[in-house]
């Protein structure tokens, strides 16, 4: 999951395993499509370009960041004008940190293929407590209520913040069926924007349906702000309710940018 792959053959996969109806038409899927989003850039952060990022949370007026690799993962706070640790704690070597959500002053960590979640005090960064849970995790967001998990495949898992266990779940789809590998989450007013790992896009999910409702496309980031090192695949969305905006950004990524949809 973790590991930069073929761009090409990974594209050419999930094209074939989204296109896996034969009952369904060509002009069925262009009739069906989801909306095409358009954004504007409304400003650049310098960004930590050693974090693989796995999830991002802006809450407070802080902005929270959850990275990857084992050795290197950590929970932080990051100063959003200059990209730099304000708190951070490791997590030990065995763990491979993924996706975050606050909720009710707490910060909930998963864990790649440990199976384990953390929960820490917001503030302190105290742990708190931890979980198990069955699966591999990859993003985390919640509904001021639930907790809301991706394993990587096409299902939204709804856990209950206080014993982690299921209480739901839905099956995202697109105009071709069932969407795979979807990765980091954020939730906003009844939906659900996510990154589809391996691509450059962000969809909207309708949460009562599943149904991916519309999506935007951001292949030119790199194009207009090109980096200086390596860099790895989009991944990263939190959401400032304050000002109406999203903060986008990737894996080795030198640049958090703030964005508006259109």
């Amino acid at each position: 999951m973790k590991r930069t792959l073929v761009f090409g053959l990974v594209l050419l996969a999930l094209s074939s395993c989204n296109n896996n109806n034969p009952d369904v038409k060509p002009a069925d899927n262009a009739a069906n499509e989801p909306q095409q989003l358009t954004y504007t850039i409304t400003a650049t952060y310098p960004h930590d370009p050693t974090s693989f990022t796995e999830g991002l949370e802006w809450r407070d007026s802080s902005l929270y960041e959850s990275t990857g690799n084992y050795g290197e993962s950590k929970l932080a706070r990051v100063k959003l004008a200059d990209g730099k640790d304000i708190k951070s704690i490791p997590l030990t070597k065995e763990f491979f940190g993924e996706g975050i959500t606050v909720l009710n002053g707490k910060i909930y960590q998963m864990t790649y293929q440990e199976q384990k979640a953390f929960l820490y005090d917001a503030k302190t960064f105290a742990k708190l407590k931890e979980f198990t849970y069955e699966g591999e995790g990859w993003g985390l967001t919640n509904d001021g209520k639930q907790l809301i998990m991706s394993n990587g495949g096409s299902d939204l898992f709804f856990r209950d913040p206080e014993t982690f266990a299921v209480t739901k779940k839905i099956t995202v789809s697109n105009n071709y069926g069932p969407l795979p590998q979807i990765n980091e989450l954020e939730y906003v007013d009844g939906f659900v924007f996510a990154n589809i790992w391996q691509t450059n896009k962000i969809v909207k999910i309708d949460l009562n349906s599943g149904k991916v409702v519309a999506e935007a496309d951001f292949s030119d980031l790199l194009r207009k702000y090109p980096p200086q090192n390596k860099v790895d695949v989009l991944n990263g969305i939190a959401y400032d309710s304050v000002g109406k905006c999203f903060f986008i950004t990737g894996k080795y990524y030198p640049l958090i940018f703030e964005v508006k949809f259109n």
